[in-house]
């Protein structure tokens, strides 16, 4: 079952997807141009879920979040339960006061599964049954209700995740707000910015505040997160794309190609050529 929603005037698009053994993302061929934002639910056993050509255990009663740009396949696709928004139906850069998400619970490089209790279960089949009721009924409101139900499906379960890897007091929101503000920079500006030193300076703060804060919260140091997203992207681009080792050093504004390929060898394992080569073999 697909349920989709489209306006119009906006171009804003919600889905819902139940028992569906097609339910998939390959960014970049079919599915580069819909970018959708992507919750999904696997309510039975543990299966295995592919992200970006990588490999995960999908936790029985677990969800997992995944950004537009993303790749990614189940293994019983027919099992999982999800939801898919285009920033048009509902933006949650512009609106993170309502869901205080953004930097934290969508995330290119940590695949963050929640596990679900079951009180947390009830109501997520609840709120899931609501979503197909609103999906079926054709009125003038309904639109306005499938954005309420979204917006409290984000905040649930950022609630949930925030409680599973970030519990913050809340007198310290101030500094969780900062992890998540640099984890949306440096989404923004990873293929020309590489230094803990400008995200810094965009925040106010020191290298050395920034790590102390990332300690507290048991997060990667901000200089592993940096480099771990541009060598996210660049497997990425090797992988499904044609573009040279030298293209995509360029693009992820490295101007010296012999200095990306150390660089990913560093972070890889292996150089350019040879994740690539290594790929092809598997073909």
């Amino acid at each position: 079952m697909k349920l989709h929603i489209k306006e119009e005037s906006t171009a804003g698009e919600l889905l819902l997807f139940k028992d569906e053994p097609t339910f998939d993302r390959l960014y970049f061929s079919r599915d580069r141009f819909n970018k959708y934002f992507t919750v999904a639910w696997n309510p039975g056993d543990s299966q295995v879920v592919t992200v970006d050509g990588t490999a995960y255990t999908f936790p029985a009663n677990s969800l997992i979040t995944l950004l537009f740009n993303q790749t990614f396949s189940f293994e019983e696709a027919d099992k999982i339960i999800a939801w898919q928004f285009n920033r048009e139906f509902y933006c949650i850069i512009d609106h993170d006061s309502e869901v205080s998400c953004v930097g934290f619970l969508f995330s290119s490089t940590d695949h963050m599964f929640v596990t679900l209790n079951e009180q947390a279960q009830q109501k997520l089949q609840l709120l899931s049954a609501m979503f197909i009721e609103e999906f079926k009924t054709n009125d003038q409101i309904h639109k306005e209700v499938l954005l309420v139900l979204l917006k409290r499906l984000i905040v649930f379960v950022t609630g949930l995740a925030k409680s599973s890897y970030a519990p913050t007091p809340k007198n310290q929101e101030d500094r969780f707000h900062i992890v998540r503000k640099f984890n949306l920079l440096v989404e923004g500006h990873f293929k020309s910015e590489h230094s803990v030193q400008f995200y810094a300076d965009q925040l106010c703060k020191s290298p050395k505040t920034l790590s102390n804060l990332f300690s507290i919260y048991k997060q990667k140091a901000p200089s592993q997160i940096i480099q771990e997203r541009i060598t996210l992207e660049a497997k990425r681009l090797l992988r499904y794309t044609d573009k040279t080792v030298k293209h995509i050093s360029f693009e992820l504004g490295f101007e010296d190609v012999p200095y990306f390929s150390n660089f990913f060898k560093k972070n890889a394992g292996v150089s350019p050529s040879d994740f690539r080569s290594a790929l092809e073999s598997l073909t």
